[in-house]
């Protein structure tokens, strides 16, 4: 297939990737959908048929536009979907594991991966809980006419990643550093996480290509209509805004440190980040902009309203 289209259904879809089951449940779409049309299947449980074609389409690897999403739709999608996760995929996994490793090791080592795997869960609960609290509602707003000034998609962005990074290392350390007395059962556990990484890689994949498009478009759209009703910006500010725009806000973070004539350290510390992060972010705004030098970066600061003159100490 090319790509699905309204005129499908549901048994073609899962023919062609049975892989999209989860998807399904995702929507809170009701098994037994026969050989209808995606489109009656759709209308039936209250699902925004081109929101659904688009996450199958994308995750299949097809064409996908986001131009007709509904986003109410989608949030519904990816909080189901973290249900999913902290409540049935995540703990199925560590039951499975505990009862894998306790068959082989009685010793530390067994200690020391359930908490290997209890840490990473913990990470993984607060970053879906920060989205379900603070991101979600944010669009909520945003679908309600009201645009937060303290907040903007590109804050969540920025630091966006799909948590799968800490479940494939512990892969890792199963199959090449440890060594089972039995291994059937730790295979099935592997076999499981395998599956769970792939799962949140997919549902990064649906947030990052999908989701914070299709709000960056809202957020545009209202800042637009607020700048044209309250008429204060003039072209030179205009002009300004689409400079300063081609750094994320993360970038303007750094940048604004770098202007106050902090060091790498000092602007980890301010942005409650990595030194590293503070590292790649200052190579990244150097490839974007072509300006390297700390002098430059405040001139670039000034001009785009990043930090004030008068912030600024004279070097």
């Amino acid at each position: 297939m090319e790509r699905y289209t309204r005129s499908n259904n549901m048994r073609e879809l899962i023919r062609d990737n049975a892989l999209l089951l989860p998807a399904i449940s995702r929507f809170d779409i009701a098994f037994g959908f026969g050989d209808s049309p995606l489109s009656e299947v759709c209308n039936k449980n209250n699902v925004d048929v081109s929101t659904f074609l688009c996450v199958c389409n994308l995750l299949s690897g097809y064409q996908y536009n986001i131009d007709d999403i509904s986003l109410t739709s989608l949030i519904g999608y990816l909080k189901r979907a973290h249900s999913f996760f902290l409540d049935v995929s995540i703990p199925r996994i560590r039951r499975n594991l505990i009862e894998a490793i306790h068959c082989t090791d009685t010793n530390e080592v067994t200690l020391l991966l359930v908490k290997f795997f209890d840490n990473y869960v913990e990470e993984v609960r607060k970053h879906m809980e920060y989205e379900n609290e603070v991101v979600f509602r944010y669009v909520e707003r945003l679908l309600d006419n009201n645009l937060d000034s303290q907040f903007g998609i590109d804050k969540f962005s920025g630091n966006h990643n799909h948590m799968a990074a800490k479940l494939n290392e512990l892969k890792d350390i199963f199959i090449y550093h440890y060594k089972p007395k039995e291994s059937a059962r730790l295979s099935a556990v592997l076999f499981d996480i395998i599956m769970c990484e792939r799962d949140l890689i997919s549902h990064f994949e649906v947030e990052n290509k999908l989701f914070i498009p299709a709000v960056k478009k809202i957020e545009k759209a209202l800042r637009q209509s607020a700048e044209n009703a309250s008429g204060k910006i003039t072209s030179d500010d205009a002009e300004a805004d689409d400079a300063s725009e081609t750094l994320s806000t993360r970038e303007k973070d750094v940048v604004r440190g770098v202007a106050l004539g902090k060091s790498n350290k000092e602007i980890a510390e301010m942005l409650f980040i990595s030194v590293h992060t503070v590292t790649t972010h200052r190579k990244n705004i150097s490839a974007k902009l072509g300006i390297h030098s700390p002098a430059g970066l405040t001139i670039y600061a000034i001009l785009n309203n990043i930090v004030d003159i008068n912030e600024v100490t004279p070097a």
